[in-house]
């Protein structure tokens, strides 16, 4: 959980608060302040909601990019084995042929 989601959740928290206590005592200033803080609130922890799908994102995207290029490495010392193991076979060919 990022600042803003933990920030976002205290000021809903607090408007909650702020709301019911201004309703209770017949304060309509702090009830609406309730309301304002709750949305701010709610803003604030969307903000950090999307910061943090963003990061996993970014995340994931790495990985992938890491075990792709790991893939290719693979797959080029594979080829390089292969060529020489296709170049060894030719030497020996060879060898046979032309000892006599």
């Amino acid at each position: 959980m990022n600042k803003d989601q933990v920030a976002g959740k205290i000021d809903r928290a607090v408007g909650k608060v702020e709301q019911s206590v201004g309703e209770s005592v017949g304060s309509k200033k702090l009830a609406n302040k309730g309301v304002v803080n709750q949305a701010k609130g709610a803003v604030q922890e969307t903000w950090g909601d999307a910061k943090d799908a963003a990061k996993q994102i970014h995340e994931s995207h790495k990985q992938a990019a890491s075990e792709k290029a790991e893939q290719r490495r693979e797959n080029v010392s594979q080829s390089v084995d292969d060529t020489k193991a296709k170049a060894k076979v030719k030497i020996e060919e060879f060898k046979e042929r032309h000892s006599a």
